[in-house]
């Protein structure tokens, strides 16, 4: 049996007789336009996202003025070239909702950078703004505050240890104003959000002081052992790991302050104080 690359037949090599006249392609599904003749399969451009307000899915114009063999184009194709690039950028935010999105999700970006956010919560932010721009929940209502909100609810959904206090100093919005909008969000799409695990709050803690693996894995178990006995039920999770990290630290003879886990915890040393009194009375 022989397959003609060509025409795509396969027939017998001794009678000549066509078997199939057409076959399945099995090499890639693209082809390389390289002038050295290399492989390069990207060629479809960048995946699409929903941290982009049209999804990656419209057109770009290179910004080199080059033709197809990498030749520079004349002075009057430029001319044209340039003026198609203008009318294709604005084609792309003439709807509102395209503004809207193309605003909120820029400052979603700039928010990335300031509190570490990985890709995984900002789809899940995106996803979660796109929504409550679906149900009109952004009009009449600032932006930035929204969007605040959505990365919060993203980083509850995705347990995800950033606190609202983070998420309001990033975007430089009131707290109040970020709560009232996660709880609009939380009512109209929804949203089921898990119990924050305070566990999870130790490592972010212990990583601004000096604080040894062994005081952390005491505070760990700590912890586990009041989740054991229900006695974190409705408790501030960044405060019960910081008064378990600091319950740790005296256990441990680490020379480490109320005031200093206060600080790298964002909680009160009141605060500390009480839950440190209750969690020592159920270890001991």
């Amino acid at each position: 049996m022989l397959t003609d690359d060509t025409t795509g037949e396969q027939f017998c090599s001794k009678c000549g007789y066509v078997v199939s006249e057409k076959t399945q392609e099995s090499g890639p599904e693209w082809r390389s336009f390289q002038k050295d003749g290399g492989a390069d399969p990207a060629r479809t451009g960048a995946p699409s996202s929903l941290l982009m307000h049209d999804m990656g899915l419209s057109t770009v114009i290179n910004p080199l003025n080059k033709d197809a063999s990498g030749k520079p184009l004349s002075t009057s194709m430029k001319s044209t070239i340039e003026r198609l690039r203008t009318w294709d950028n604005r084609s792309q935010v003439h709807e509102p909702v395209d503004r809207n999105l193309r605003q909120a999700l820029g400052e979603l970006t700039r928010l990335k950078d300031k509190i570490a956010i990985s890709a995984n919560v900002l789809e899940k932010a995106a996803y979660i703004y796109r929504k409550a721009l679906e149900k009109k929940l952004v009009r009449g209502r600032s932006i930035s505050a929204m969007i605040a909100a959505s990365l919060y609810a993203a980083c509850r959904d995705t347990a995800t240890p950033r606190t609202l206090k983070d998420v309001a100093d990033a975007a430089n919005v009131k707290r109040k104003d970020i709560a009232r909008c996660y709880r609009l969000l939380h009512y109209e799409l929804e949203l089921k959000m898990p119990v924050v695990d305070s566990v999870q709050c130790i490592a972010r803690i212990s990583s601004k002081l000096d604080i040894t693996e062994k005081t952390k894995r005491y505070a760990i178990k700590v912890l586990k052992e009041a989740q054991e006995r229900e006695e974190s039920a409705g408790k501030d999770p960044m405060g019960l790991a910081a008064s378990a990290l600091y319950l740790s630290c005296v256990h441990n003879g680490a020379s480490v302050t109320q005031r200093d886990i206060a600080e790298a915890a964002g909680v009160t040393e009141v605060t500390i104080r009480n839950r440190y009194k209750g969690l020592k009375a159920s270890h001991s």
